[in-house]
């Protein structure tokens, strides 16, 4: 099993976030995994991607040339990536955002209201973690448990009062998928 995804959007739209909490959880289950963050001159506004593999076995160089699955957040992404995601790849788009559809036959693609989801439960903020729910609903890479603990652990202390939110989110995420 290998996965090997880019996640992006803007810079404050979270996938930095969700691509940490994919290897994170991906270690706690005994997986391979790198992360390798890019950010475009703006950090909050500007660009920001990162690419992710999952893998049951050694990874060889954290690159990923050709995407399994790519995490869409807003347009200039999917017109970036899509092309170069492996032919029966997966993509997942923010449609809250982006309105375009995946042109490519070959790819499977869901579509998923982040943004609508995330005001629905009263925080803007936690549109990533729908977009998370999405991934692992759809993909089963990783244990949704395993995400959940990540979560507590990521809100510890003062924080602790968001981890119900988010993990709320991360089900409607799940749900989106279904």
């Amino acid at each position: 099993m290998k996965y090997e995804i880019i996640l992006s959007g803007f810079g404050g739209q979270g996938v930095m976030s969700i691509g940490k909490n994919l290897v994170e959880a991906g270690m706690e289950e005994g997986l391979f995994v790198t992360w390798v963050p890019s950010y475009g001159p703006e950090m909050r506004g500007g660009t920001a991607n990162c690419t992710v593999i999952l893998s049951d076995e050694p990874i060889g160089a954290p690159l990923v040339d050709n995407p399994t699955e790519i995490v869409v957040m807003n347009r200039p992404s999917l017109a970036k990536f899509e092309p170069i995601v492996v032919p029966g790849g997966t993509v997942f788009i923010n449609s809250s955002v982006v309105e375009d559809k995946v042109t490519r036959e070959d790819l499977k693609a869901y579509y998923i209201p982040c943004d609508t989801i995330a005001l629905e439960l009263g925080n803007p903020k936690v549109s990533n973690m729908v977009m998370l729910g999405a991934y692992i609903g759809a993909t089963g890479a990783l244990k949704q448990e395993t995400i959940e603990e990540m979560i507590k652990e990521m809100f510890k202390g003062k924080k602790e009062k968001l981890i119900p939110l988010n993990i709320e989110a991360l089900k409607r995420g799940m749900d989106a998928v279904k």
